[in-house]
């Protein structure tokens, strides 16, 4: 602290030919260099505030040939800033200086040379980096070996062709077994970054070299099991570093663990596994909001896979008071996720006390987690109908419309049960002012029509501001109009109302999708009648929660990713990072047969002339996009018949029995296996989609059994 307040001093805006006359002053009578270690700090802390210093790069540079470290890293700082920038003579000026510092007796300086070259990737800097490096990676002092492995991954990004045949992705590999902790790990970072790339070099380890590696390094991702027992004895090993103090080292054990469990065949070494990592998960908690916001969004993703570890501590995930909303809203996300019936009490009460809160948005979403608690635990329907009504009641706006459109939900899953709520919804009706709340309580009128003694009434009131409200809302407003036609067709006021509905659509609206829908209304009521109301009326599929849950090949792939920016915006790197290459998991004999049906095979470049031969499998051969086609067509307004027959509606749809979705065996893969389905979705912007990992509706609304669960997965969010 007493440094840094020293240092503040220098902090202050120079101009380019003080500081020349200071380095200049300082060569005469300053045998310690307390002047010219003076005058580059003020020059340093200037770049550091944004101001250009580049006049000053030949003065400065001059400065290398003081035998002084700590004058030689601030000129190298300097280099590290303006070198890209500088002039070919001013280049070729230092390149003496980097060659003898890079022979000089000091680990420190002969480390700090090449780590400076190769921040400058230009032709002549490279090649006398080439030189030297080689050297650099046999080096006797392990912080120059450490340094000389980063730079190796610098210098393929510069020029891969220049490291491929100088033979330095191969060093890098042998440095893999040196003796020094440090190196090996430095070694398997550059090696990553390189295999990172989309036309970077694939590696296959074995199991001499990832035992190799545990004894230096927590992450073993790249290891692929040929064997049960090989997966088994890596998972024994490792597991004693999830007592660790680091959250860091737990969850890059955690990820090694759930790695390896899709490669190990004993189930009580899974169950063991499962017990083992709970309490460590748990224990992240208790660190700063922060940290407890990343350990939130991973276990997100672990409970999906793993429901098992974390069945029995869904209270440790009750918010409290003082923690901040993006903390509140990840914790509400795994209580529903952990919610089943043997501890939904305790969640609904919890979420009850939440729709209390000051917080808009924080009550917005509890309350929606109370609907979704009903669809997803069949036991709990009642007493989540029975504290929505009563917060209905409250009269709380904000309240009262997410409460409409989870009710909405809870009607189609539970058809024919709860209607006895619908007149206390209507008696809110001015309360509604969002679209979303709006196209549901028209939803819930145009469905139950013939149960709603004034239905008429109520929609003719929402018709008066048609040509204002959203496309979603003049969606809901045809459809249920077209509904109360069919139940009530004998009655002058849904006539007139479908007809003024239908003209409005067809005609004064610029959207072709509610023209669309309005043209096809409007034959199927003029042609057939009764063939509208089976279609309009027709059995609806029971909806579930299980449509928000992760396709089991994304899953698997973002678990590769744990304690990482992935894990956090629940999206795999190369979806918003550029030049950043997929990764999933690898086929071995040893891979659990539910993990390879939904194995997603990563397509990678082929670029034979830069490709070098290390052991593992070559590229893949990346697929052709396919091509859809779109078509339009014209159609005429034909006259709705004056006397429609009255069209008896269907009768309620008998609800079949249905399996909650909440399986707590520790592995989905026996029970899921035939359900799930591999997807990918790729997108062309690799910054796009990343608005959903800080809360969205995205992922609320449920949806039919009957479709795909997996359609649209990429806009999907499990925060919400």
């Amino acid at each position: 602290m007493a440094q840094a307040g020293q240092d503040a001093k220098f902090f202050q805006r120079g101009k380019i030919e003080e500081f020349r006359a200071d380095l200049h002053a300082a060569d005469t009578k300053d045998k310690k260099f307390v002047k010219r270690k003076t005058v580059l700090k003020k020059i340093v802390a200037n770049i550091t505030m944004g101001n250009d210093m580049s006049p000053l790069f030949t003065d400065v540079v001059q400065s290398l040939g003081t035998p002084l470290l700590e004058i030689k890293k601030m000129v190298y700082l300097f280099l590290v800033s303006y070198g890209r920038s500088a002039k070919p003579e001013q280049i070729n000026m230092v390149i003496p200086f980097f060659l003898q510092d890079v022979n000089d007796r000091n680990p420190l300086i002969r480390a700090l040379a090449i780590r400076t070259m190769s921040y400058i990737p230009i032709p002549v800097v490279t090649e006398a980096l080439t030189e030297n490096l080689r050297h650099c990676l046999r080096d006797r002092d392990p912080y120059v070996r450490k340094t000389a492995a980063i730079c190796v991954a610098k210098l393929y990004t510069a020029d891969p062709r220049r490291a491929e045949k100088g033979g330095f992705v191969e060093m890098l590999r042998d440095l893999l077994l040196d003796s020094n902790a440090t190196v090996v790990a430095n070694a398997v970072a550059a090696l990553s970054e390189i295999g990172d790339r989309p036309d970077g070099v694939i590696f296959k380890l074995n199991l001499t070299a990832a035992n190799k590696l545990l004894a230096a390094l927590e992450e073993s991702s790249e290891f692929v099991p040929e064997r049960h027992s090989d997966a088994e004895i890596m998972a024994e090993r490792i597991v004693v570093q999830l007592q660790h103090a680091n959250s860091a080292v737990v969850l890059t054990t955690i990820k090694i663990l759930l790695y390896l469990m899709n490669y190990v065949e004993n189930r009580r070494l899974i169950e063991y596994l499962c017990k083992k990592m709970g309490p460590p998960l748990v224990a992240l908690l208790s660190s700063g909001p922060e940290v407890q916001y990343v350990a939130l969004r991973n276990i997100l993703l672990i409970i999906q896979r793993r429901p098992a570890i974390l069945k029995n501590d869904v209270k440790f995930f009750f918010c409290k008071y003082n923690d901040p909303i993006y903390v509140k809203l990840a914790k509400l996300e795994i209580m529903y996720r952990l919610a089943r019936a043997e501890n939904y009490r305790e969640v609904l009460a919890e979420l009850q006390e939440y729709a209390s809160e000051v917080d808009v948005d924080f009550v917005r979403k509890a309350v929606r987690s109370i609907g979704r608690l009903a669809i997803k635990v069949e036991e709990a329907a009642d007493g989540c109908i029975q504290t929505l009504l009563e917060l209905v009641e409250a009269g709380l706006a904000y309240v009262v419309q997410e409460a409409v459109i989870v009710i909405k939900d809870i009607f189609r899953r539970y058809p024919g049960k709860y209607e006895g709520v619908i007149p206390k919804l209507c008696e809110h009706l001015d309360a509604l002012d969002e679209p979303e709340s709006k196209a549901a309580i028209i939803w819930i009128i145009g469905q139950f029509a013939d149960r709603i003694d004034n239905a008429d009434e109520l929609l003719e009131v929402l018709v008066d501001t048609f040509q204002e409200e959203t496309v979603e809302v003049q969606l809901a407003l045809l459809t249920a109009a077209v509904k109360l036609f069919i139940y009530k067709s004998k009655s002058e006021t849904a006539k007139n109302l479908v007809h003024k509905i239908l003209k409005w659509a067809t005609e004064e609206v610029d959207n072709p999708d509610l023209r669309d829908r309005g043209f096809m209304y409007w034959r199927m009521l003029a042609l057939n009648p009764a063939l509208a109301g089976e279609i309009v009326l027709s059995e609806k599929p029971a909806i579930t929660t299980d449509s928000d849950r992760m396709d089991r090949g994304a899953l698997d792939q973002l678990l590769l990713h744990t304690g990482t920016l992935g894990s956090i915006y629940h999206k795999n790197p190369e979806t918003f990072i550029r030049n950043a290459a997929g990764r999933a998991l690898t086929d071995s004999p040893a891979l659990n047969p539910n993990s390879r049906a939904v194995l997603v095979h990563l397509p990678r470049l082929q670029l034979p002339d830069r490709q070098i031969h290390v052991p593992g499998r070559g590229p893949v051969e990346p697929r052709e996009p396919s091509q859809t086609d779109t078509t339009s067509r014209a159609a005429s307004l034909p006259l709705i018949p004056e006397d429609v027959p009255e069209v008896v509606p269907p009768p309620l749809p008998v609800r079949p029995p249905q399996n909650n979705g909440n399986n707590q065996n520790g592995d989905e893969d026996a029970d899921n296996s035939d359900q799930e389905e591999t997807s990918r979705t790729r997108n062309d912007d690799p910054y796009s989609n990343l608005d959903g990992a800080f809360g969205s509706y995205l992922a609320d609304e449920p949806r039919p059994m009957g479709a795909s669960a997996h359609q649209g997965r990429h806009n999907d969010d499990l925060l919400f």
